[in-house]
């Protein structure tokens, strides 16, 4: 796939004010961008939802070919879903002076008890890049499952998070009947299905 004609330097930022500044921020930008049929667009105002980076880690046991999934309450899920408890990924924010190693490991073991054997990095992608600047850092973690056991999260989080080991295929079964429909949880499972076959050998 050819890259983009255009880069950063196509983009000319022309105004930030800041309209919001709490546990997340929100800046509105005015700014111009180039064309593809030449010059310059007319200034455009774009309200830009900044909540920091965030890792995202599939707990993968090889050997038994099952994964630890982590059940959680997600109150704006309140609005489309008839249940706000969510089948999810491992996941945390990146805090200015970590990694996103780091928070991986650390989020691996406050969420699910475990340490991770081997901590492979897949891929980084956009949440939303319509509305926020947020990037996800995929890991696939070696585990073993039979470790994962009890109820976790941190009570300062106020985080309530419950375990599930799932065979492989009944987790995937899980996005294709939409059952499990949060974004980083389905691009991960996705991945997994199209390349389990492969992390036999990894080790």
């Amino acid at each position: 796939m050819k890259p983009s004609i255009f880069s950063q330097t196509d983009v000319e930022i022309l105004e930030t004010k800041s309209l919001y500044k709490g546990f997340f921020a929100l800046e509105q930008f005015t700014f111009k961008h180039k064309l593809f049929a030449g010059g310059w667009s007319q200034p455009v105002t774009r309200e830009v939802f900044e909540r920091g980076h965030a890792v995202v880690v599939l707990p993968y046991d090889v050997a038994r070919d099952k994964i630890v999934l982590i059940e959680q309450i997600r109150f704006p899920a309140l609005a489309t879903t008839k249940s706000p408890w969510l089948m999810e990924l491992v996941a945390g924010m990146i805090a200015p002076d970590e990694t996103p190693l780091d928070v991986a490991h650390r989020e691996l073991l406050e969420e699910t008890g475990l340490t991770a054997n081997n901590m492979h990095f897949v891929n980084s992608y956009l949440a939303s890049p319509g509305g926020s600047t947020e990037r996800f850092y995929f890991y696939w973690a070696e585990v073993d499952s039979s470790k994962a056991q009890g109820l976790h999260g941190l009570a300062e989080e106020h985080e309530d998070i419950r375990l599930h080991v799932l065979d492989r295929e009944d987790a995937y079964n899980g996005v294709v009947s939409g059952a499990i429909d949060n974004a980083s949880t389905v691009i991960g499972l996705q991945w997994l299905q199209l390349n389990y076959q492969q992390l036999a050998s990894v080790g």
